[in-house]
This record gives C-alpha cells, structure tokens and sequence, in this order.
C-alpha cells in the first residue's frame, strides 16, 4: 500500500481534521537512526505549505540527482497535482535534517520552491512494472549539495547473476512516522516534531522486473520504511561507492516485514529521466 495520504492526514490531525485517507500511499524509517552526522544530506522531505495558515507538511521523501531534480514517487506527485494543488497547498523541498511541521511550523526550515511537479507520463498500478518514479523540478539549483550516484542500467541484475544480493544489505534513508507501537488497543505509530532524516538498514529479500524488496523486520535485526518514506532512496554500496539503486514504494501495513522498493536501474526507469532531460531541459546521467 502506498502511505502518502495516510501520512498527510497523520500529521494534520495534529492540527485539524484529516484531508483525506483513501488513496494507498508510502513510508517513515523504522527501527533506524536519526542522521545527526548529515552523512545522508541529499535527501530531503517533499513538503507542501498551506497558503492560507502557512504551515507545513512533509508528505514525502526523497533524492537529489542533480543540482535541481528530487527525485521521489509519482503516487506523491499525483497526489499533490490532482488534490493538495486544488486545496491550495503549494510544494517546495526541505534538505533539513529536522523538519518542524504543522503548528510547529518554523520561518527557520530552508524551504526550496519547486517550479515542475512531474508525475511520470507511464504511471500505472500494475504489479509488473508500475512507473512509480516522480520528480520535483526546483526553481533553482541547490547549491553545496552533492547529487545521489545511480545505478547504471541492468545493475541489480548483474548483482543477481552473480549471487551478488544473496547476503546484500541496502540503505533506506527519509521522514516520516517511525515505531509502531503495541500495547493496549489496535497498533499505534511514534511519531516527533519536528521530524527527522533518518536511516536504516535492510536486508535483500527478492528482486523482480520492477522492484527489489527488502526484509525491514526488526526480529531478524532489519529496519525500514513507514508513513512518509515514499519516494526516499534505497542505497546499495557497489565497490565502496554508495549508489541510489530503488526508491520506497509501499510495504506492509504495520512496517514490520517488507520494504517494497521501485528498481532505478531499469529501462522503463531510465526512459522516465530521459523524459525529464527531454521535457525541462534538466540534465540527470542516463545509464542505460
């Protein structure tokens, strides 16, 4: 299930009623690490302002591949174009290590306007291949950042042939929601304000045409992605090199058991940023 909607209105409950809860949506890091050593500094929140109390909302995560292009979930994007543009929201990025939202909501966040929100042209919900990779086009390059490294074409395939992923531990870095909590009643999740980057790390489970998933199960010593890590990276390390190789999709309702991953490394991936370059004039590598 995608968590983008759930999260939003998770986090507006805090200060009014909840916009909405039916569209599925994704992820928050889970038994993880807050970032405080900034190690992961080119990933981001995908947060939408309220024009009309000024307050904002992480909806979702994810990466800097250039200078100007966040890479993120078209379920995000799709979101935001066909709903919380309507309600008068408006999108921006934050790079912060720490996001202070709704009445919490602080002049002090570096807020980067976003001037494109691209949901991807190929967006389906088959289960083969979804074309669930969106972009955030920001008005202007973001200076002092260094972009996320991706993976060549057909990378985690070569991995796999090679009996590469067998014992592969990958990277989930974004913000959101992080434990869920048991106890008295139905499940319940933790949550801060402000919110931070966090990571953790995941252990391959199985690779299919369009995605990678990855156990987040803490019993086998794993952590993943909740409520607001849609979109965010999946990092492998490939020869000391930290390469941005999937990105959060969806998971199991109660982030305990699987991290359900979008591949970057494929052609239907590819052809998307290729879309970008040829559409607004960005400049992302094409490996493929």
């Amino acid at each position: 299930m995608k968590r983008v909607m759930c999260l939003l209105a998770l986090l507006m409950s805090l200060t009014f009623n909840a916009l909405f809860m039916t569209t599925p949506g994704v992820s928050a890091i889970t038994y993880g690490f807050v970032d405080s050593n900034n190690s992961f500094s080119n990933t981001g929140a995908f947060v939408v302002k309220s024009i009309t109390t000024g307050q904002i909302f992480p909806i979702c995560s994810g990466t800097m591949i250039t200078a100007n292009v966040f890479l993120t979930a078209s379920h995000c994007t799709i979101a935001f174009n066909q709903d919380l543009a309507l309600r008068g929201f408006v999108a921006y990025v934050s790079l912060d290590a720490s996001i202070p939202f709704g009445t919490f909501t602080s002049n002090q966040t570096n807020l980067l306007p976003v001037a494109y929100v691209v949901t991807n042209p190929n967006y389906t919900q088959r289960q083969n291949d979804p074309g669930d990779i969106g972009a955030l086009i920001l008005e202007s390059p973001v200076v002092g950042i260094t972009p996320a490294t991706l993976a060549h074409c057909g990378l985690l395939d070569q991995l796999a042939d090679r009996n590469g992923l067998k014992n592969a531990v990958l990277t989930a870095v974004g913000y959101g929601v992080q434990e869920r909590g048991v106890g008295q009643g139905p499940p319940s999740f933790q949550d801060v304000n402000p919110v931070p980057r966090m990571y953790a790390f995941s252990s391959f489970n199985a690779l299919n045409n369009g995605y990678i998933r990855l156990s987040q199960n803490p019993a086998k010593g794993d952590g993943g992605t909740c409520f607001g890590d849609s979109g965010g990276p999946d990092f492998l390390s490939v020869n000391g090199e930290r390469i941005l190789v999937a990105i959060t999709i969806t998971g199991d309702s109660v982030c305990r058991a699987t991290n359900v991953d979008y591949r970057l490394d494929t052609i239907s991936a590819q052809g998307f940023l290729a879309y970008l370059n040829g559409s607004f004039g960005t400049s992302i590598p094409i490996l493929c």
